[in-house]
């Protein structure tokens, strides 16, 4: 009896390698959710309810804010979470610190996105100007850095892989008085590689000390600026520093070394997004 002809209608390579059979695929692991911070003080908790309150978990406030607090108890008892009202003493122990200005919403963090050199390109062609941070480890610097971009407009902030370089955290929420709601912050591994590469749509300035050009203006050029900040004890990598197509400084009396970090970012946001 003949055989059957084959199912599929193209010819099987006689020298092809039987089809091997796949050891069965280990589940993946779903990523655990970011671990909650405790979110501080009445404009950094009112930032969350206002943009994303579902990521709120639970709240705790003084009675001076009752009325405040009112309409984030209710979206919280539509989502069945507790809300609560507290001595100040009992707030000391939830906050973790006297520093909390009467109100703390436990709440998780904005993700922390990967940055992708690709996406410079469109938001170059937008305009958009750019800070980045390489190596600033204290994060009330960070924090302070974040209300800034927030103040002035800067919708995005890119903080390098540097061991050194502060991540958000509570500390960080609670300078920023609710900056991290309006301000996304992306991490770019190898990131001299990453800066070399914004070259092609922006124009890419490094802040030194020492004998560098002094700061002129920012904007008005062909390209939107993408400013580069390092921490106040070491400055900028030298790796990074040699990614950067331009390095400037801001000059001073000469009587103290330089600003606080956090103060020459509010200069350099105010002169990246000036008319």
């Amino acid at each position: 009896m003949p055989l059957p002809p084959p199912r599929d209608s193209q010819a099987r390579d006689p020298q092809a390698r039987a089809p091997q059979p796949r050891a069965p695929r280990p589940a993946t692991a779903k990523a655990p959710p970011p671990k909650p911070f405790r979110i501080c003080g009445l404009p950094a908790v009112a930032a969350v309810f206002a943009r994303d309150p579902d990521r709120v978990q639970r709240l705790f406030y003084e009675e001076r804010h009752r009325q405040a607090v009112g309409p984030f108890c209710a979206r919280l008892a539509e989502a069945r979470k507790p809300y609560r009202l507290v001595e100040k003493e009992e707030l000391d122990r939830v906050a973790g610190t006297p520093l909390h200005g009467g109100v703390v919403a436990v709440a998780e963090p904005r993700q922390v996105l990967p940055f992708n050199p690709d996406w410079a390109r469109r938001w170059a062609a937008e305009g958009r100007p750019l800070l980045l941070l390489d190596g600033i480890g204290n994060p009330h610097n960070l924090g302070a850095i974040v209300r800034t971009a927030a103040f002035f407009g800067l919708d995005r902030l890119v903080i390098s892989d540097h061991p050194g370089q502060a991540q958000p955290s509570e500390s960080a929420y609670r300078v920023a008085e609710g900056g991290f709601e309006h301000v996304q912050i992306y991490r770019a591994e190898r990131f001299a590689a990453a800066v070399r590469r914004l070259a092609e749509s922006y124009r890419v300035v490094g802040t030194a000390l020492g004998g560098h050009p002094a700061l002129g203006r920012l904007t008005g050029g062909p390209k939107p600026p993408a400013v580069l900040l390092g921490n106040e004890e070491d400055g900028l990598p030298a790796e990074t520093l040699r990614a950067c197509a331009e390095l400037a400084t801001l000059p001073g009396s000469g009587l103290v070394q330089s600003l606080n970090v956090a103060a020459t970012a509010a200069i350099l946001a105010w002169e990246m997004t000036r008319p």
